[in-house]
């Protein structure tokens, strides 16, 4: 009898050495894009080359190429391009990889990984388009990260960490190996007394309510020309950019796995009614076989 499988499964991530990548032509002119636009700030169109031809894209994201394209190809232009171009303001995107049940980790916090390769990949180059990468101490503490594009071409953007308390010890990789610059965001009183540690800058921002003010945060990174912020994690920073409303875009990858119980993606008060709830733009897009809903609150 012929064993059913899902070619479309998702692949999980292979643990080992990363080879040197090797990208699409269509990669090469979504970076050329975001370097075009970060040249000219004010541009509300620019062109890059691509596949012997030319491609427009406007400052929303949309574009224009000057021949026929691939399915595949145009997918993944409408998937980038509207993150090549940051706003005065800022712009706040973030991303969670969770199961069908909603989970990000076991409880025991193994998250290694619960998406597959193209949603691995995905991170990768969306850390590429970014200014700065962030993420809260835990997950610092729980996975190491090193907040790195090492699975596709393009600049390594510069780590952020949210520890409050400085309580982090400098064994991790963003405080030693060197390959990028390291800020933290810590509580104001902190940074008033120390400069940096591990030498690593200090930023400090006020609390409100006992937590770290996040648009402070926002504001904090906007002044230090860090426009564009892709913050990964984990699932309690993200849940309190979303609560108070400091997130442009959300983009959550949903694998085809069931976790039980475990630590949950968005967390937090919410609503009491639904006509109260977010209810975002929705993209959705094929990543191997996840599926990740790009989420934008500001239509």
């Amino acid at each position: 009898m012929r064993p059913f499988r899902d070619r479309e499964y998702s692949a999980p991530v292979r643990v080992g050495a990363i080879r040197e990548p090797v990208d699409p032509s269509w990669w090469s002119a979504v970076l050329a894009a975001r370097a075009a636009f970060a040249a000219q700030p004010g541009a509300n169109l620019i062109s890059v080359p691509l596949h012997g031809g030319s491609l427009s894209v406007s400052a929303e994201g949309s574009w224009r190429a000057s021949a026929p394209l691939p399915d595949d190809v145009a997918a993944q232009l409408d998937l980038y391009l509207p993150y090549c171009h940051s706003q005065p303001r800022g712009l706040a995107v973030a991303h969670l990889g969770q199961s069908l049940d909603g989970r990000i980790a076991t409880e025991s916090g193994d998250s290694r990984w619960v998406t597959g390769e193209a949603d691995l990949l995905h991170c990768h180059r969306m850390r590429a388009l970014a200014d700065a990468v962030l993420v809260g101490a835990r997950t610092v503490r729980a996975d190491d990260p090193q907040l790195t594009v090492r699975r596709c071409a393009g600049s390594n953007p510069i780590r952020v960490v949210i520890d409050p308390e400085l309580s982090l010890p400098g064994r991790h990789a963003v405080f030693r190996d060197g390959a990028a610059v390291t800020l933290i965001i810590a509580a104001q009183e902190h940074a008033d007394s120390r400069s940096e540690t591990y030498g690593s800058e200090i930023v400090g921002v006020p609390r409100v309510d006992g937590t770290l003010d996040v648009l402070a945060i926002r504001e904090a990174l906007v002044h230090r020309g860090l426009l564009m912020v892709f913050i990964e994690g984990g699932g309690i920073t993200i849940s309190r950019f979303l609560e108070a409303g400091c997130l442009d875009w959300l983009q959550i990858t949903i694998a085809p796995i069931i976790i039980g119980s475990g630590r949950p993606g968005i967390a937090f008060p919410g609503c009491h009614a639904l006509d109260q709830a977010f209810r975002p733009r929705i993209r959705r897009f094929d990543l191997g076989g996840d599926t990740l809903f790009d989420c934008y609150f500001h239509a």
